[in-house]
């Protein structure tokens, strides 16, 4: 049994890494090659289950069985995650202005603050604001039982997909959400993908039952085949149209990141410490917070490389074999400056929160 567990915490940190890559990928094509999201063949698919996987895997290991609540823990626990997401990301979106973009500081600092993505810096600082309301809830409700508590994140879950879907209804609710706070707050982000995180929360929390889904017949054939369709109509047919085809893309969002889930679970033997590939996507996987504030620091500025590409659209391969290989060598130099600048315990701790 504790065999199984440790194999399964090593396949969530692989499968975390593969995600940063993705992740990195991304940003290449966008912001170093300079592509057209309307054109490119990688941009679009790749935006579908990118995120959504950092947040479920977020949102899964938050949850811990045995973890009891008390004014103490909860204090202990939240102070050590605002340290952690909060200075590090100030750190590096200041350097960020400094190097990479061409206004002044205070003009730059303040751009970004007005933008809900904080020129990529928004990540952290999201999963902040979703752990903070994870736990206030959870240390609400377990005073009632576990039932209690259970049944209080999947409530949740409604709620926070209700919020979700509301982004998307301007002509029937109205842009209710471009208001300075949900900008300079960026909860707007938060209620984007807060479903996603306390999805895998309520996936560990029932992880035998999910398991056995995940196992039963048929299913992985239903996942693939919905994934399909919805990427499809997205991509292709367009027959959801206005505000209705946010449907078919959440549902690409859903069954695509199941589908990488269920990959990495079913495959969890060859992402193992005994692996090459698993102790490489590991090793990506337990560092992504290094990675994700030094990578766009990295990025290049090849627009040749994006004009080409969207001239010879769409190729697919071709696209995601050039942001992919430009993205692990980005990785690598990442991991060699954090491994430097982890040399002093001090930045280990505060850059880094380790």
């Amino acid at each position: 049994m504790e065999e199984t567990k440790t194999q399964r915490l090593q396949w969530l940190d692989a499968m975390r890494g593969f995600t940063m890559i993705l992740v990195v990928a991304y940003h290449v094509a966008q912001s170093g090659f300079m592509e057209s999201e309307k054109i490119s063949a990688s941009l679009p698919f790749l935006v579908l289950f990118r995120m959504p996987l950092f947040f479920f895997v977020s949102g899964f290991l938050a949850y811990k069985a045995n973890w009891l609540w008390t004014p103490q823990s909860f204090a202990s626990l939240t102070w050590k995650k605002i340290k952690v997401q909060v200075l590090p990301t100030l750190v590096f979106l200041c350097v960020f202005i400094v190097l990479r973009t061409s206004y002044t500081f205070d003009v730059g600092f303040m751009r970004a603050m007005k933008t809900p993505t904080k020129d990529g810096y928004w990540f952290t600082w999201v999963l902040l604001q979703m752990f903070l309301i994870y736990y206030v809830v959870a240390a609400l409700f377990q005073r009632f039982g576990k039932r209690t508590e259970h049944t209080a994140i999947i409530s949740l879950w409604v709620i926070s997909l209700g919020a979700y879907v509301s982004l998307y209804l301007p002509h029937t609710l109205g842009k209710w959400y471009k208001t300075d706070f949900m900008m300079y707050s960026s909860f707007y982000e938060t209620m984007k993908f807060m479903h996603f995180f306390l999805l895998g929360n309520i996936v560990h929390r029932f992880w035998p039952s999910v398991q056995r889904l995940f196992d039963a017949k048929g299913f992985f054939l239903i996942t693939v085949v919905l994934a399909y369709l919805c990427c499809a109509d997205i991509f292709r047919w367009h027959f959801i149209k206005h505000e209705w085809t946010n449907i078919p893309k959440t549902l690409a969002m859903y069954t695509l990141m199941l589908i990488v889930v269920m990959y990495f679970r079913h495959h969890q033997d060859r992402f193992t410490q005994q692996t090459r590939i698993g102790r490489g996507l590991q090793y990506i996987g337990t560092r992504t917070l290094d990675v994700y504030l030094l990578h766009f620091l990295l990025l290049p500025k090849l627009p040749e490389v994006g004009k080409w590409l969207n001239d010879h659209h769409p190729n697919f391969v071709i696209d995601i074999v050039l942001s992919v290989g430009m993205a692990l060598i980005i990785i690598a130099f990442c991991l060699l400056i954090s491994e430097i600048l982890r040399i002093s315990p001090f930045l280990k701790k505060y850059l880094f929160g380790r």
